[in-house]
């Protein structure tokens, strides 16, 4: 670690120095960032481009008394770095540690939490109107990238924002990447040729030339004033912002430190919404992340000397891997078919689909509420499109599922990636909600592979259904190693029972399945006959099987990834109250009313009971087996 980055406990630390020590400060947080995520990984490209505009923030606002409001929250090592967590940085993603992403729980610089994009004007909006309310006088400040202004939310903010006219800055992070390439009019529009310090002189000698046209006439002020704006709109990216009553201000070189201390200072001085244009690049300061900013957003761990990715030893296909081949050779085979995502094509496994129909690809950006309905449309007209977004991110589309595509039976299919516990992310991406909030709504099928390869056969299902159809699957690696041949359709409804019992049911679903099938083979430790079922399907369930085994055997245990609430433990509760069955013994295993933390995928399934050890437990539990050494007691 840098003798600098040792002297700074908190921005007063840093106010101390001269603006000329900060270039050197900045070498020094690069670096201890790139070690730390080396050894750990996490959001690396994000977080080394925005070093200097970090910096630079944290030198001329009182922070935390001025707020700064993060957007998504993934650029923020160099904040958490200066901001009194330099020495638990390493524990950065690890169950413990400090989170990857702002909590207001973890520190008072962290003035919003965030983790999803688009929200930080509308947060920032709303602590500026709070402070008018309190008669106060602070700062607040939005720094969102240009990959987030593609979230709807960030232009509902903007808008009002400019309406209301309060004192606000937002500070705009063009570096031309969200997660994937930006997408989009916006995107295009942001990044024009006329940007830089052309840009900002063109400008000034517009300026010029109008204040020199004789100030007589009518037409010639109103051709003076129509020349003016039509030049601007032609040239200058700022007009948007100036049309939605912002001062625009750049764009600005975002890893020049002393001229964005000189900006923000005089930025200081002005009331108002102020839009400030930064240009920075994703990555900066180790190449590796410079020439692969994508790879290098959100990275696992690697050699912080050459970059070279430390790969994990073995292991199946992904799941993730799994879905995009899947999806490819349906493609090949189904004209209409076609596939969509919001800025993750790498992520959720379509760059080969867009590859190879890149006429039939569409990404949609940072907006999945439109990407949902935009889906919509084409089922409309025919087409079948699959849109394939994470679990955490399609809770934002949930009025879209609901209304554009289910309440019109369209045969939209949603393949929902990391489904259940992500990890190292934490609350803010772990997929814990889908099942709840996707199977109460009437015309969906929601189902959950037990494994890489069922997962090409529940997507063939979903395609061919004719209805909207869900599909939810883990983050990580398969386990049964192979992919059939060829996707054959799997009987809407049909659970399968993997091993027959007569004493106990274990009925799961998704990534649960392997677990209880292993707590099965050692539940017969204590002469427990355990039957092990796959549901397969969260809706419909196949409520005659359910209804027959939890009859023979009378106890019956319920294993998920997801909430415990709403979730698949509660549609069999509800099957059996509808079936008129009772004196049956039912336990749900699930996440209970928590928000999960960051963690190992195995250690948060093994502290919420969700492995085959908990599953035993619980088993135990039923049986009132007290220890190894009691035998059964029905």
């Amino acid at each position: 670690m840098g003798d600098l980055l040792k002297q700074i406990q908190s921005p007063s630390d840093l106010r101390r120095l001269r603006p000329a020590d900060l270039i050197l400060l900045a070498q020094e947080v690069r670096e201890e960032i790139i070690q730390a995520v080396s050894k750990v990984g996490g959001h690396l490209a994000s977080s080394l481009g925005v070093v200097e505009l970090t910096l630079a923030l944290h030198y001329v606002f009182d922070t935390p008394r001025d707020r700064i409001v993060w957007d998504v929250g993934h650029q923020t090592y160099a904040h958490k770095l200066i901001t009194g967590r330099r020495e638990n940085f390493r524990t950065l993603r690890q169950s413990g540690g400090i989170c990857g992403f702002p909590r207001r729980e973890e520190s008072p610089y962290d003035a919003f939490g965030t983790g999803h994009s688009g929200t930080s004007i509308s947060a920032a909006l709303g602590m500026a109107q709070a402070r008018c309310l309190r008669g106060e006088n602070f700062k607040v400040i939005a720094v969102i990238g240009d990959g987030s202004m593609t979230a709807g939310e960030a232009f509902e903010g903007l808008n009002q924002a400019g309406a209301m006219e309060k004192d606000l800055v937002v500070i705009l992070n063009d570096n031309e990447l969200s997660i994937s390439p930006n997408v989009g009019a916006l995107s295009s529009y942001l990044n024009r040729l006329m940007t830089g310090q052309f840009a900002t002189r063109f400008r000034e000698e517009i300026k010029n030339v109008l204040k020199k046209v004789p100030a007589i006439g009518g037409s010639a002020l109103k051709w003076a004033r129509y020349a003016e704006e039509s030049l601007k709109g032609f040239f200058l990216p700022g007009l948007l912002f100036e049309e939605l009553g912002f001062k625009y201000v750049g764009p600005l070189p975002g890893h020049k430190i002393e001229s964005l201390i000189e900006t923000f200072r005089n930025i200081k001085q002005l009331s108002g919404p102020i839009l400030v244009h930064v240009l920075t690049t994703k990555g900066k300061g180790y190449a590796p992340a410079e020439k692969d900013p994508v790879t290098f957003h959100g990275v696992g761990p690697f050699i912080a000397e050459t970059g070279e990715i430390c790969k994990p030893k073995g292991g199946c296909l992904s799941y993730t891997d799994a879905f995009g081949q899947s999806l490819v050779k349906l493609a090949r085979k189904i004209p209409c078919l076609v596939g969509i995502t919001a800025a993750m094509p790498q992520g959720t496994g379509l760059e080969a689909f867009a590859a190879e129909f890149p006429d039939r690809f569409f990404d949609v950006g940072i907006a999945e509420q439109h990407g949902i309905t935009f889906a919509a449309g084409l089922a409309a007209e025919g087409f079948i499109p699959v849109v394939a977004i994470y679990s955490t991110f399609m809770q934002r589309a949930y009025d879209q599922i609901l209304h554009d595509v289910c309440l019109q039976k369209l045969p939209v299919v949603l393949a929902l990636d990391r489904g259940g516990i992500v990890g190292a992310d934490g609350p803010t991406h772990q997929g814990l909600f889908d099942f709840s909030y996707l199977r109460h709504i009437p015309n969906l099928v929601v189902m959950a592979p037990k494994d890489e390869n069922e997962l090409q056969h529940m997507l063939k299902t979903a395609v061919s259904c004719g209805r909207p159809a869900s599909l939810r699957y883990p983050r990580g690696n398969g386990w049964c190693g192979f992919l059939d041949e060829e996707a054959q359709e799997i009987p809407i409804g049909r659970a399968e029972v993997l091993r027959p019992g007569r004493d106990l049911v274990l009925l799961a679903v998704g990534s649960t399945v392997k677990p209880a099938m292993e707590a099965a083979s050692r539940l017969e430790k204590w002469e427990i006959d355990s039957a092990v079922v796959n549901a397969r399907f969260v809706k419909p369930l196949d409520g005659e099987l359910i209804a027959s085994l939890a009859t023979q055997c009378r106890r019956l245990i319920t294993v998920e990834e997801n909430a415990l609430q709403g979730g698949f433990g509660s549609a069999v509760l509800e099957l059996l109250e509808e079936k008129g069955i009772s004196g049956v013994e039912v336990k749900r295993l699930g996440i209970p009313d928590v928000f999960v933390e960051h963690g190992p995928q195995d250690f948060l399934r093994h502290k919420y009971g969700i492995d085959a050890e908990g599953i035993v437990r619980a088993a135990q539990e039923l049986f009132k087996i007290r220890n190894a050494e009691c035998g059964v007691r029905r």
